[in-house]
């Protein structure tokens, strides 16, 4: 006797699909089946190929050729869409790889005042669905739709598919969604089906799915980490799942207790609306490699300036400030101090930053520099007034007034005199 068919939904009509084959009420391919459809209520969703989809959404002519997101051919690709993928491009890529992998693409410098915009809404659309979403980036987020089937009259799964029509049909871009028993399982999930896509990854199937895949598939697990497991035996997460907890516990720590959990697709991390930022940083990449001091300080300041507005526009601060440089052959120089008190000052942002800054500046051509703050707190712990030293008084005194200035008459009312004669091209600045 043929097994009967796992239950399943239309994602077009939303229409229940009892049997195989496409959806009785519309005709459509897309009908979605699982064993747990109707049980599983931790989803992933990710907005496809973001920056080019908005770009493609808001210019029609660009709809059928390859986009890139990203700066000149001195910078790296922010995004890339499915078509230019093909080609072999990727996110982070030198912007010289890809416009060779893909000559006839048309490059677009990001717009993040309009990505922010268009993410907001989504985002939004989601919270509508359940108050437990968790950003991760502007254009990904986790939610668990547990207890919301009364309100949506629909399980998490039909709700979900609502929610990726309505994201194509009224903001014009599309999702890829992972349901999933947990996190975990939820980011595999997303990934499987794209662009455009909804998979289900039940937990009875996880210990069989991710035993063929590569260790460095788990998440954490990047290239170094990968090449020790690998030394020590551990290949596939098949090998994980063979070993003793204990014996993962004694080799790797805590980090062994995790990755023999993860093997096995079991992650007990509850979805965390009020996921907080862990810093706020701002960098550019040249045009032209720079090594003199002169130009280097001078996009620093602006840089220290650009966090600084955003710590005081999200009312926090912090205690360390980090330096982001990287090499004219890609590799990446960070350096880090801690301050006695936290700030969100631009001068004292930069001032840590630039003594940094003197110790690296010895020549070497940088392509790229960044800065930026961590170890965050409120901004009433930010600054505080101090007896003997009353420079910081007298500096927080000046950057309120001129921030007073630029919201008044606008962003270039002032500037300080460092900047006055820079010469450096911040346009393709990313975040």
């Amino acid at each position: 006797m043929a097994a009967e068919p796992a239950p399943g939904f239309c994602r077009d009509c939303l229409s229940e699909a009892p049997h195989g084959g496409r959806c009785p009420a519309c005709g459509s391919p897309r009908v979605l089946r699982h064993p747990e459809i109707h049980t599983l209520s931790v989803a992933h969703v990710d907005c496809d190929a973001f920056f080019a989809a908005v770009e493609k959404r808001d210019d029609p002519s660009l709809a059928d050729v390859p986009v890139i997101i990203g700066g000149g051919k001195r910078g790296v690709v922010s995004t890339a869409c499915y078509i230019a993928r093909i080609k072999g491009v990727r996110s982070a890529m030198p912007m010289f790889k890809a416009l060779a992998l893909c000559p006839e693409a048309v490059v677009v410098k990001p717009n993040m005042e309009k990505y922010r915009k268009v993410g907001r809404e989504v985002r939004a659309r989601m919270q509508a669905l359940t108050p437990l979403v968790e950003p991760l980036s502007i254009d990904e987020a986790f939610l668990d739709l547990s207890g919301t089937e009364a309100l949506h009259g629909a399980s998490p799964a039909q709700t979900l598919a609502r929610f990726a029509r309505d994201v194509e049909r009224q903001v014009g871009i599309t999702v890829s969604v992972g349901l999933a028993a947990n996190k975990f399982l939820a980011k595999i999930a997303s990934d499987l089906d794209k662009p455009r896509g909804f998979s289900v990854l039940g937990q009875a199937e996880a210990a069989d799915f991710l035993a063929p895949r590569p260790v460095t598939f788990i998440w954490g697990v990047g290239a170094a980490f990968g090449a020790k497991l690998a030394k020590d035996g551990f290949h596939r997460i098949a090998d994980l799942q063979k070993a003793p907890p204990a014996d993962l516990a004694r080799r790797y720590g805590a980090e062994g207790l995790r990755l023999s959990r993860l093997a096995f697709g079991l992650d007990s991390r509850k979805v965390e609306p009020e996921r907080e930022a862990k810093s706020v940083s701002a960098e550019t990449t040249f045009e032209k490699d720079m090594g003199a001091l002169r130009p280097l300080e001078q996009t620093l300041y602006a840089l220290s300036e650009e966090v600084s507005e955003r710590l005081k526009h999200a009312g926090i601060a912090g205690r360390a400030v980090t330096l982001k440089l990287k090499t004219a052959d890609f590799r990446l120089r960070t350096r880090s101090r801690t301050l006695e008190a936290p700030t969100c000052l631009a001068g004292r942002i930069n001032a840590a930053a630039r003594d940094l800054l003197v110790k690296e500046a010895d020549g070497t051509p940088f392509r790229l520099i960044g800065v930026g703050v961590s170890d965050l707190c409120p901004i009433t712990e930010a600054d505080p007034a101090d007896l003997v030293d009353t420079t910081t008084a007298r500096l927080k005194a000046a950057e309120g007034a001129m921030d007073e200035l630029r919201a008044k008459f606008g962003r270039g009312a002032v500037s300080r005199g460092i900047l006055m004669d820079a010469t450096t091209d911040r346009r393709n600045r990313r975040r």
